[in-house]
C-alpha cells in the first residue's frame, strides 16, 4: 500500500490513502471527541485531564467509532502513556490503521496539570521581542509533543481593538504589525519551522480567523463591523503572515459575524481567502459548539442538518468538538449520499487532514516516547524562559523617582494579587510545585533588612468560591477568587507604619478571559478605594498591574507615584515584579494596547483614523498612555535619522537612528519606526508602527539601529480594493511609542 511508503511523497501517499477509504470513513476523518469522556480516571483537579494510570471504556469506543477510527481528539491531558493507550485502538483495530491526531489548548503553555506557564500572549506583546517569543515558542511546541499531543488549538491572532473583550489577554495587542511579527515567531517556534515530523514540533492552529477582536459592545462572539479595506489592512495580515512566514496550515474560524457574513459558514471566508487566496494547506475547524451557532445564534437556518451543510459545504473542514459524534458523521454522509454536499469537498477536506497527519509523521511514528517528556517538563531550560519572558514583558507606566526602592526598612505590601499570584486563562493547574507570589519573592530578595509587611486588603470579585463555565464549555472554567477576606482598615493601619506602600491588583480570571467581558475597564470590585485610602496615608505609593488588558486609571493614576503593569506573568510574573521593585531588572516592556483616559472613552487605539475631533467635552480623546510607551530606570535619546532608498529597489528603503542611554544605569530601549503616508487616495491613520527592535545599551553607549522596509511598509488598499503604492512623500518617524515620537525624516517614492 503506497500510502505506507515513507518514501514517497506525501501527496502521493494521501492520494492512496483517499481511493482506499469509504465514505463513512471520511467522514470520520474530520470528526473530533474528547478523550476524558472515556476514562475510567478523569483528573480530580483539572477536568480536561486524566490520570496516568487511567484505562479507557474501549466498548464504548467502539461502539461510536468502529473500525472507521476518528480524525482528532481532544481533552486527554496526561502522560503519552495515556495517548499511546488510545492510539493503539485506531492503529490496530481500525480497518485502514489511520493514527488518531491528538489536540491541546497552548495559548502560554500547554494546558492540564502539566506544562511550563509563560506569561499570557498579551505579556508576550508587551515584550516587543520576537526572539524571546519564539523561544517560548520552542519550548511549547517541545513540551506538548512529549506529552503525546501533536497540535495546539494556538496562537490567538485577533487583533484586540475592543478592550472591553475578555479574550484580550490572549493576543498580542492592537497593532497589525506587532501582531504579525508576534505570529510569526511563536508559530516558527511551535513548529520548528515547518519541520512538523520531529519529536519537538507541533502544528499550530492559529485563531479566531479572522476578525474577532472587535466585538461590537465588546462581549465575546458578538459581531465585527469592519469593511473590507479595514479587513484586508488590519485584520488578515497577521493570519497570512502566521501562514505564509510562520508556516501555519490550519486555522480555527471564529463564532462571530463579519458585515453579516457569519465566518464559520462563510465561503469567502474559509474558501476564497483562506485557502485560495492566503493557500492554506491545512484544515479550517470550528470553535466549540460553533457550527450549531450558526442555527441558534446567527438564525442563518432552520436545523443543526442545514448547518452542517452550510458550513461543510463552503469550506469548514473539521468540527471542534461542536456536534456529538454519531450526529455529525451519519448527517454528513446522509447530505452527500442525497447529493446536498458534493462528495469532491469532502475528499477536499479529508485530503487536508491527511495531508497534516502524514506531515507529522504519524504514520511513521504514531507512539510517542513515554518517559522522555519526565526530562523535559519545566526542566531549568524551559523554566528559565519563563523567567525571561516574565521580565522582558514589565512595563513602567509611571515613575516620579520612587522605583526602583532605595533607603527603605519597611515596605506595606497590599492588595488581592499581593500573596496570591494570577497567571491568566487557558493555564496550566500546577501540580506538585506552587507558583511564588510577590510577597514570596519580595522576601526572598529583599533579605532581611527589609520588613515586608502583607495584607490583601480587599477581593478582586466576591462572592463564594464556586466554578464559572463559559458556555457550558469544560475547558473554559474559572475558579472562584480565594477567600480573601475584605479587610481594608487593617491594610490602612499596616501601610500607615511602613516607609513605602506596595499595592498589587488588577483582574483574576472572572473579571478576564474567554466569556469575561465586561462594560468598563476600572480595577474590580473595591480596589480603587483602597487605592484611594492608602494615598491618603501620604506614603509613597507604587501600583502593581496584574492584568489582561488594558486599565482605566483616571483616579489611580493622580495618586500613585509609580505604576508597573505586568500583566499575567506566568509562574515567574512575581519573581519578575520583585526585581523590578529592587532594581534588580530595569524594566523595558512596551504597551501593546493603548490605556484609555477613563472607561467612558472606548474604543482607544493608536491607529484610529483621522477626521474626528480628538476632543470630547469631558476631555481627550486621546489615551491615557499610549500603544508602545513604557518608561526605564534610564533615558535614551535619538538623533541623526536617515532614510534611504535602496538602487536596486524602488520600494525598498534603509533606516537608521542612533540611540544613546544618557542615564546612569545599563537598560534596553524598544527603538519603534512608523510611517505616515502624506498624501493619499484613502484616508490613513496618522502613523502606524512597521518596525521595531529591542537593543540593550549600556549606560552611555551608543548605537545606530537600522531597519529595512519594503513594499508592505508603505502600500495601501486603494479605492477599487487593490495593493498600491501611491507615489509621493512619506513621514518617517522614530520613537519611544506611538506618542513619544523623536525624530522624523521624508522620503519620496
Amino acid at each position: 500500500m503506497k500510502y505506507r511508503d515513507s518514501s514517497l511523497p506525501v501527496e502521493e501517499r494521501v492520494e492512496d490513502l483517499l481511493s482506499r477509504m469509504t465514505l463513512e470513513e471520511k467522514v470520520a476523518q474530520l470528526d473530533m471527541t474528547r478523550g476524558v469522556e472515556y476514562a475510567t480516571k478523569p483528573s480530580e483537579v483539572h477536568n480536561c485531564s486524566v490520570e496516568p494510570d487511567t484505562d479507557f471504556d474501549f466498548d464504548k469506543i467502539r461502539s461510536l467509532f468502529g473500525d472507521r477510527g476518528i480524525g482528532f481528539i481532544h481533552d486527554t491531558y496526561s502522560v503519552p502513556a495515556v495517548m499511546n493507550r488510545l492510539q493503539k485502538y485506531f492503529v490496530e483495530e481500525t480497518r485502514l490503521g489511520i493514527p488518531c491526531l491528538f489536540t491541546g489548548e497552548a495559548l502560554h503553555g500547554i494546558s492540564g496539570t502539566r506544562g511550563t506557564i509563560f506569561p499570557v500572549p498579551l505579556g508576550l506583546g508587551a515584550t516587543f521581542e520576537p526572539e524571546t517569543v519564539r523561544l517560548v515558542g520552542e519550548v511549547i511546541g517541545r513540551e506538548t509533543r512529549s506529552l503525546g499531543m501533536h497540535e495546539i488549538l494556538a496562537p490567538n491572532l485577533d487583533v484586540a481593538r475592543e478592550p472591553r473583550w475578555g479574550r484580550t489577554e490572549e493576543t498580542f495587542g492592537e497593532d497589525t504589525c506587532l501582531s504579525s511579527k508576534m505570529a510569526v515567531a511563536i508559530i516558527s517556534g511551535e513548529q520548528k519551522d515547518g519541520a512538523l515530523s520531529r519529536p519537538d514540533a507541533v502544528a499550530s492552529e492559529p485563531k479566531h480567523y479572522c476578525v474577532h477582536g472587535i466585538p461590537e459592545g465588546g462581549t465575546n462572539c458578538s459581531p465585527a463591523r469592519a469593511g473590507e479595506r479595514e479587513i484586508r489592512s488590519s485584520y488578515l495580515p497577521v493570519f497570512e503572515a502566521g501562514i505564509k512566514e510562520g508556516g501555519a496550515c490550519n486555522v480555527m474560524a471564529s463564532y462571530n459575524s463579519i458585515d453579516g457574513d457569519v465566518v464559520m459558514c462563510s465561503k469567502k471566508y474559509l474558501t476564497d481567502i483562506l485557502k485560495k487566496e492566503i493557500g492554506a494547506e491545512g484544515y479550517a475547524r470550528s470553535d466549540w459548539g460553533g457550527i450549531r451557532r450558526i442555527q441558534n445564534s446567527h438564525h442563518l437556518v432552520k436545523d443543526e442538518r442545514d448547518a452542517l451543510r452550510l458550513a461543510i459545504g463552503n469550506g469548514l473542514d473539521v468540527q471542534g468538538c461542536d456536534m456529538e459524534n454519531r450526529y455529525f458523521e451519519e448527517t454528513l454522509a446522509d447530505l452527500v449520499r442525497k447529493g446536498e454536499l458534493p462528495a469532491e469537498r469532502i475528499d477536499d477536506a479529508v485530503r487536508r487532514v491527511l495531508r497534516m497527519k502524514f506531515r507529522l509523521g504519524l504514520f511513521e511514528h504514531p507512539y510517542t516516547d513515554e518517559t522522555g517528556w519526565e526530562s523535559l517538563i519545566r526542566c531549568p531550560e524551559h523554566r528559565e524562559i519563563a523567567l525571561r519572558a516574565a521580565r522582558k514583558s514589565i512595563t513602567l507606566l509611571k515613575n516620579d523617582g520612587i522605583l526602583p526602592l532605595h533607603d527603605i526598612s519597611s515596605v506595606a505590601l497590599i492588595g488581592p494579587s499581593s500573596a496570591h499570584q494570577k497567571i491568566g486563562g487557558y493555564s496550566a493547574i500546577p501540580v506538585g510545585y506552587e507558583i511564588a507570589s510577590v510577597y514570596d519573592e519580595l522576601r526572598r530578595l529583599a533579605g532581611d533588612s527589609v520588613k515586608i509587611v502583607q495584607c490583601d486588603g480587599c477581593p478582586i470579585t466576591e462572592g463564594p468560591k464556586t466554578e464559572y463555565y463559559v458556555e457550558g464549555q469544560p475547558h473554559l472554567f474559572s475558579k472562584g477568587e480565594e477567600e480573601i477576606a475584605d479587610c481594608m482598615d487593617q491594610a490602612v493601619e499596616i501601610a500607615a507604619n511602613c516607609d513605602v506602600i506596595v499595592m498589587v491588583g488588577g483582574d483574576n480570571t472572572i473579571t478576564s478571559g474567554e466569556g469575561k467581558d465586561r462594560c468598563e475597564v476600572t480595577l474590580a470590585g473595591r480596589q480603587r478605594e483602597l487605592v484611594q485610602k492608602l494615598a491618603a496615608l501620604g506614603k509613597p505609593l507604587v501600583l502593581v498591574l496584574e492584568n489582561g488588558k488594558c486599565v482605566d486609571l483616571s483616579e489611580e493614576d493622580g495618586c500613585c507615584n509609580a505604576i508597573l503593569a505586568a500583566w499575567f506573568g506566568g509562574e515567574f510574573g512575581a519573581q519578575a515584579i520583585a526585581e523590578a521593585l529592587l532594581g534588580q531588572l530595569n524594566p523595558a516592556g512596551r504597551l501593546p494596547v493603548s490605556f484609555p483616559q477613563s472607561s467612558t472613552r472606548l474604543p482607544c487605539y493608536y491607529s484610529m483614523l483621522p477626521g474626528g475631533s480628538l476632543e470630547f467635552m469631558e476631555g481627550s480623546k486621546l489615551p491615557r498612555y499610549p500603544f508602545g510607551h513604557g518608561l526605564s530606570y534610564t533615558t535614551f535619546a535619538y538623533r541623526e535619522l536617515t532614510a534611504r532608498l535602496d538602487s536596486r529597489d524602488p520600494l525598498r528603503v534603509e533606516v537608521s537612528v542612533k540611540v544613546s542611554n544618557t542615564g546612569s544605569r545599563d537598560g534596553e530601549e524598544v527603538v519603534q519606526i512608523y510611517v505616515d503616508d502624506v498624501e493619499s487616495s484613502v484616508a490613513t491613520p496618522p502613523l502606524l508602527l512597521k518596525d521595531f527592535r529591542r537593543v540593550a545599551l549600556r549606560a552611555g553607549e551608543k548605537q545606530t539601529v537600522t531597519f529595512t522596509l519594503d513594499e508592505k511598509a508603505f502600500r495601501l488598499m486603494g479605492l477599487d480594493y487593490r495593493w498600491v503604492v501611491e507615489p509621493g512623500e512619506f513621514r518617517i518617524l522614530a520613537g519611544a511609542s506611538s506618542g513619544d515620537i523623536r525624530c522624523e525624516t521624508a522620503i519620496i517614492l
